[in-house]
C-alpha cells in the first residue's frame, strides 16, 4: 500500500465566536489509510478538531490541507461525500430501519441496495428482520449501530467519528471496534476517532492528543 499524506496542518488555530481560543498553532500530518485516535481531557477541543477536518467550521489562522489542497477550496457537499462525519448523538428518522438506511442512496439519486444493507447489518450483529423494525423499537446500542452503518453503506474515503462508543456497553464497543479494524485492513479507509476509552488504543496507528490548546502525538506531551 502506498502511503501518502491526506491531512496536513501547519500553525492551525481556531478561536470560538466568543473569543476563546480552543486550538493554537497545531502542526500534524495524517497519512492515507491510517487509523488515528484523538484523545484528551473533556472540553480540550477534540470535537472542534474533528469539525475542522469535517469542514464544518473554518480555521481562524494557519493552514489545513486535504490531499494537498487547502480544505477551504473544496465544495462542502462534494467534500462530505468523501469525508463522512459521525456525530456523537446521531439523528435517526422516526421511521423504519430500512428507510434510515436508504437515505444515503436517496441523496445521491441511487437505487437502494438492500442486500448490501443486510450484509452491513450482519457485520454489526443484527439480522435482516431489523429492516422492517421501527426506530422506536430499538435499544440505544442498536440505534447507534444502525446510525454507524448508515455512514458506511456508500464507503467514504475518510471516516470521522466523534465519541461513537462513549454511550455503549463493552459488547457494543467491541462490535464497532472490530468494524473499524476491518475497514482499515480491507478497504484502506482513513479513520479518525475521538474517544476517551483506553481500550480503543490497540486499534489505532497513531494517537493525537489535544490538551491546553495544543495538538500533537501523545509522546510530545510527556
Amino acid at each position: 500500500m502506498t502511503i501518502t499524506s491526506l491531512f496536513n496542518a501547519k500553525q492551525l488555530s481556531y478561536t470560538a465566536p466568543d473569543g476563546y481560543q480552543i486550538i493554537e498553532s497545531a502542526n500534524f500530518d495524517i497519512q492515507q489509510g491510517e487509523s488515528v485516535l484523538i484523545t484528551g481531557p473533556s472540553g480540550s477541543g477534540k470535537s472542534t478538531l474533528l469539525k475542522l477536518l469535517a469542514l464544518m467550521i473554518s480555521p481562524t489562522s494557519g493552514t489545513l490541507t486535504y490531499q494537498g489542497k487547502n480544505i477551504e477550496s473544496y465544495n462542502p457537499i462534494e467534500y462530505r461525500k468523501e469525508v463522512s462525519y459521525f456525530f456523537q448523538n446521531p439523528l435517526l428518522f422516526d421511521q423504519t430501519v430500512e428507510e434510515n438506511l436508504s437515505f444515503p442512496y436517496e441523496i445521491r439519486h441511487q437505487t437502494f441496495d438492500k442486500a448490501h444493507a443486510i450484509d452491513w447489518l450482519r457485520k454489526v450483529h443484527l439480522d435482516a428482520s431489523y429492516l422492517t423494525k421501527h426506530i422506536e423499537e430499538l435499544s440505544g446500542g442498536e440505534r447507534q449501530r444502525i446510525a454507524f452503518i448508515r455512514n458506511l453503506l456508500i464507503l467514504p474515503q475518510v471516516l470521522l467519528l466523534d465519541e461513537v462508543t462513549s454511550s455503549l456497553d463493552k459488547s457494543n464497543r467491541e462490535i464497532i471496534a472490530n468494524v473499524i479494524k476491518d475497514l482499515k485492513s480491507e478497504c484502506e479507509i482513513t479513520v479518525l476517532m475521538v474517544s476517551h476509552l483506553d481500550e480503543d488504543l490497540t486499534h489505532f496507528d497513531q494517537v493525537l492528543q489535544v490538551e491546553d490548546k495544543k495538538v500533537g502525538r501523545s509522546d510530545e506531551f510527556k
